[in-house]
């Protein structure tokens, strides 16, 4: 499986998350990407319909491409409760334990898992630091990294939150996921961001003004890199020079891109990105 870094681009899953792992695989070799991400599901899918494990890896090596995160576990902490206020998407993401996750990156290949904490409940920061790093050191024995993901309505709002519980949990193997939505709207400066920490990234934009609905904006009205306000140039001339590896994800849930052809929309996903690359 090829191997990965910064100069990579990588289409992520939410972007196309109509299209199924062979169309993905095609439509993304086909824009120029080098890497993909996958839901769970993604992977559930294709084999009932008929790939086997040999025939994925084989899929992928065929078009030179890697899969950079397996996204997003929801529930590596026990506690955890999405019982209110989550769709169906985000209750079928958190019925995905770990060993889904390990299976997958074991059967196909895998850099890195992402790993987000949603819940209607507050959790004492000693236990989450104690959830990721017993996360990461199972997941190390499959040859993953592990990403931890802040969205600005959660308790791990911002990247300091974030960054506090990696620190804490002192595992070499687990760091950030860098979403430029969830970074942006979240408030923090962009040199905060401990750029050789971050060991994913996802990249999209939005306007200057947000939606009255953070949630409504971020699931279904993300823009393109490049048509929104984000100073995403600056962002990843940040990463760069502080010596991020991680390759450059580009995640960008919107309703006017999921009606389209997902080979016309891995194109203008890759065009938009390369203009803004640093």
């Amino acid at each position: 499986m090829r191997e990965l870094a910064f100069d990579d681009l990588v289409l992520c899953a939410g972007t196309v998350s109509a299209s199924g792992l062979k169309e993905r695989v095609q439509a993304a070799a086909a824009a120029g990407y080098t890497g993909i991400s996958v839901f769970a599901d993604d992977y559930d899918r294709a084999r009932a319909d008929g790939l086997s494990d040999a025939d994925l890896r084989a899929l992928l090596d065929d078009h030179g491409l890697g899969i950079a995160e397996i996204d997003p576990l929801m529930n590596w902490v026990p506690t955890a409760d999405l019982s209110t206020g989550a769709n169906e998407q985000g209750r079928g993401f958190f019925a995905h334990g770990e060993e889904k996750f390990f299976a997958i990156a074991d059967a196909i290949g895998g850099r890195a898992i992402n790993a987000v904490l949603v819940s209607d409940t507050e959790i004492p920061h000693e236990q989450i630091v104690e959830c990721f790093a017993g996360l990461c050191d199972r997941a190390k024995a499959h040859d993953l990294l592990v990403a931890l993901e802040f969205l600005p309505w959660t308790q791990i709002r911002s990247v300091r939150e974030a960054m506090r519980v990696v620190r804490d949990a002192g595992r070499a193997n687990g760091g950030l996921m860098l979403d430029s939505w969830h970074h942006f709207r979240g408030g923090v400066g962009i040199d905060e961001i401990p750029a050789e920490r971050v060991f994913g990234i996802q990249l999209n934009d939005a306007p200057a003004t947000p939606m009255a609905d953070l949630i409504e904006e971020t699931t279904r009205h993300r823009l393109l890199p490049g048509e929104g306000a984000f100073d995403l140039r600056g962002l990843l001339s940040h990463l760069k020079v502080g010596g991020c590896s991680a390759p450059v994800g580009v995640e960008i849930f919107s309703d006017a891109l999921q009606g389209q052809p997902v080979a016309d929309v891995a194109k203008r996903t890759a065009d938009a990105t390369r203009a803004v690359l640093p």
